[in-house]
């Protein structure tokens, strides 16, 4: 990084805020943070802060039946109250992301204060060292490289005007274009990048279970038709990010939620809600479905090929045609109700892209969809007369340099609370026992599947303890072998736990009242367990040509 280009962002002062009364619906824009009514449980409304992340008009669903339209407008054709023909994305002050949803604009409180973004001081570049030499062997950056970013930064800042209200892309009235073909950002999507050489050696992960740090699938569009830019005199510098690329890395490994990022690129929210069998959930968060099944009502699922329909009619006519009762793999374990199947993502791409597309709806840092060949698919199904119900699923990579038994592990909504997390974690142990290796979930987790992973491993390293002779002896090499869990976990684990205690001038592991208590509570409540015995299955053996990435 070139230390002239070290920016700073200073704040100017508290947000500015309008009194209630003195705006109408059309003066909120994206950024702005407003009071908004939300049910509740009980069925009544509560005022909450929300921020506004996207407006657009209402959309108009072709599939729907025109009777139920006809209750809710006028001979006109026109919504019932006219503040709902523009719908907000809101997301809801101290709430998880995965609630943010979009609302009609009749629930916004026009009586209460409207808060508008913060507003920020031009950035001040630092003066570079005098002291350091520029690297041998590169040559500095000309203002030639960034002809095109300029301009095409210099077009934004020209056609969005500030001050008047921004309906995010789906604007209410037409207003005027700016003379450049340009493709306008929202202000939640990612800012302009810093004009700034990045490192060439920097590969971070982009693989399942994994958020992709580097901004990789945020595009920018540039109009190679641009004849003259604007002098570089005359160009204003682009917006800078509030955190450097090395605090962002580091906040997005750390934290507990996968949503800090500023730049997030999909912030709103596509799909409202999924039907998958007998089940209709809501989707948590933005999944790259196709733009035309974007914003419908209800997106239409098959429970066993997982294609996708936007009316329920053409899901029925597919299920006339559809011949899969089961995922399209190989059974590799059954006992009772569950059954396990074993699915190649190069063999069987179609139904793994599905797959993939359906787990982003409820997993925010997913960011593989589509090249799923280096992946093999282990997905858990409850079986019935009617056939094999998906419930949830891991997926692993064929071959992990850094020895990760899970790439990206996921329970769907309807079946979570109900034991089958634990049951997934636990089986993919169980191949690593088959395999003689010590595994570990790939870094960094969600929210929901660290909370899962760390009780597994309490509730595991517990049960093996207890299971000892009062005189026995185990170390952490023996915990791990036997339960093929990693050394780091064990050890992370064990101290979360505060098994540790020093004696005689080393450390124990003893066990405490308080620890004995909290595992006999957990496994009163753990019905579900995998049976080894029931397991068919060989560590699989690939060729360089079936270990080849890409499509």
């Amino acid at each position: 990084m070139s230390p002239s280009n070290t920016t700073e962002e200073v704040v100017q002062g508290p947000p500015p805020i309008t009194p209630g009364g003195t705006y109408s619906i059309q003066t909120v824009s994206v950024g702005c943070k407003i009071y908004i009514r939300r049910p509740t449980s009980g069925g009544e409304f509560e005022e909450r802060l929300a921020e506004i992340l996207s407006i657009r008009d209402k959309p108009v669903n072709p599939y729907a039946s025109r009777n139920k339209d006809i209750k809710q407008e006028d001979s006109d054709g026109s919504p019932a109250n006219p503040a709902d023909k523009w719908e907000y994305f809101v997301h809801w002050d101290t709430f998880n992301k995965r609630l943010d949803e979009w609302v009609p604009g009749s629930r916004l409180i026009l009586s209460r204060d409207l808060e508008w973004p913060r507003p920020k001081a031009s950035p001040v570049k630092k003066p570079p060292p005098t002291d350091k030499k520029a690297a041998p062997g590169k040559a500095p950056r000309t203002s030639s490289q960034n002809l095109l970013k300029k301009a095409t930064s210099n077009a934004a800042f020209a056609g969005s005007p500030a001050p008047t209200p921004s309906f995010g892309g789906f604007s209410a009235s037409p207003s005027p274009a700016p003379t450049p073909s340009l493709k306008r950002k929202l202000p939640h999507d990612e800012e302009e990048e810093e004009e700034e050489e990045e490192p060439q050696d920097d590969e971070d992960a982009d693989a399942e279970g994994e958020m992709d740090v580097d901004g990789e699938g945020e595009t920018e569009t540039f109009d190679l038709s641009l004849t003259e830019p604007a002098p570089e005199t005359e160009v204003p510098p682009p917006p800078q990010s509030a955190f450097s690329k090395e605090q962002e890395i580091e906040k997005l490994r750390t934290s507990g939620s996968m949503t800090q990022s500023i730049s997030e690129i999909a912030r709103v929210k596509n799909l409202n809600r999924l039907q998958i069998g007998k089940h209709e959930v809501d989707a948590w968060y933005f999944s790259p479905y196709p733009k035309e099944y974007a914003h419908l009502p209800i997106l239409y699922i098959c429970e066993f090929c997982l294609s996708f329909f936007p009316s329920p009619m053409m899901l029925s006519r597919h299920r006339l045609r559809c011949t899969l009762l089961h995922p399209p793999g190989n059974e590799i374990y059954r006992c009772e109700e569950i059954s396990f199947y074993e699915i190649d993502g190069k063999r069987q791409l179609t139904w793994c892209r599905n797959l993939s597309l359906l787990s982003k709806c409820f997993l925010d840092h997913k960011t593989l969809y589509y090249d799923v060949t280096p992946f093999m698919y282990y997905v858990m199904c409850q079986r019935d007369s009617t056939g094999c119900h998906i419930i949830g699923y891991f997926s692993k990579e064929k071959e992990s340099a850094d020895s990760y038994n899970v790439a990206c592990i996921l329970t769907l909504p309807q079946h979570q609370r109900g034991g089958y997390g634990k049951l997934l974690i636990e089986f993919s142990y169980e191949l690593s026992k088959k395999e003689g290796k010590l595994g570990s979930p790939e870094k960094p987790l969600s929210d929901l599947g660290l909370l899962g992973y760390r009780s597994y491993w309490a509730d595991t390293i517990l049960e093996l303890l207890m299971s000892l002779e009062p005189d026995g002896e185990m170390s952490i090499d023996d915990i791990a072998q036997r339960t093929s869990i990693t050394h780091a976990d064990v050890t992370n684990t064990c101290a979360t736990l505060g098994l540790f205690k020093h004696y005689k001038g080393s450390h124990i592991i003893c066990l405490n009242e308080a620890v004995v208590a909290r595992y006999e509570k957990a496994r009163t409540k753990r019905k579900r367990r995998i049976k080894p015995e029931h397991l068919r299955w060989k560590p699989p053996v690939f060729t360089r040509d079936q270990l080849r990435f890409g499509f």
